[in-house]
């Protein structure tokens, strides 16, 4: 049985035969959970130029070299949808940033609501949740996760031009339907928007209220089938 295949995300450009530099924690997963040695092959990309075929040539417990070899797949344009959702409580937040990279969202934005459950946020462990993420989904970009912001924010410098979902539950709004072309879903936290909340997003007319279904989910529930429902038609 052959070893299964690895793929690491790298910001260095990929060029043929040009030397890449892994991580610390690249290296020991290389080496030390994975078993691999020199010689031995990965995939690599970047987010900018495909997915590539890459050697190991050298490997020692913190550093690793690899070299990309042929390119696998070219870099192709993805669905360019933004999720802004109510920033949850730990665990919560992370399965949105996992699942919403699988799905392919290109943005992430965590808001600040009044029913926010939680204030602070670690940056740099969501993006190594997300970039797991995109390793494992085989998708070749990792998306960008934005500081969070207050809503009043979001809304005030959120693109005209871009389609705002806002997923109201207990509402007449139509049911949430698959878009094209740039948009972004705005998911509230547990309990929902305030009244105070959805006054103000009415006012702004690039948002569009709609309906998840007729049942009451969960906020991490409700960012996962939004986003699939939202982009069915661009993957279908």
């Amino acid at each position: 049985m052959s070893a299964p295949s690895i793929r690491l995300h790298v910001t260095a450009p990929l060029h043929p035969d040009t030397p890449v530099a892994a991580s610390a924690s690249q290296a020991h997963y290389l080496g030390h959970v994975m078993r691999r040695a020199p010689g031995e092959t990965v995939r690599l990309f970047n987010g900018r130029d495909g997915e590539w075929q890459a050697e190991i040539l050298a490997l020692r417990r913190d550093q690793a070299t690899l070299a990309a070899r042929h390119q696998l797949r070219p870099q192709v344009p993805e669905p360019d949808l933004w999720l802004a959702f109510a920033l949850l409580k730990r665990d919560a937040t992370d399965l949105v940033v996992q699942k919403a990279t699988e799905l392919g969202a290109a943005a992430l934005l965590p808001v600040l609501t009044e029913r926010t459950q939680a204030a602070r946020v670690n940056l740099d462990r969501l993006a190594a949740i997300a970039i797991e993420a995109a390793e494992q989904s085989e998708r070749l970009t990792v998306p960008r996760i934005a500081p969070p912001a207050p809503l009043a924010t979001l809304l005030r410098e959120w693109p005209a031009e871009r389609a705002l979902v806002a997923a109201i539950e207990r509402s007449a709004a139509a049911m949430i339907r698959s878009m094209t072309g740039a948009a972004g879903l705005l998911v509230g936290p547990e309990g929902g928007f305030t009244p105070r909340e959805l006054d103000v997003m009415g006012r702004h007319p690039f948002v569009h209220p709609a309906s998840l279904g007729p049942r009451v989910l969960r906020a991490e529930t409700a960012a996962i089938v939004g986003l699939a429902l939202l982009q069915a038609q661009a993957v279908g």
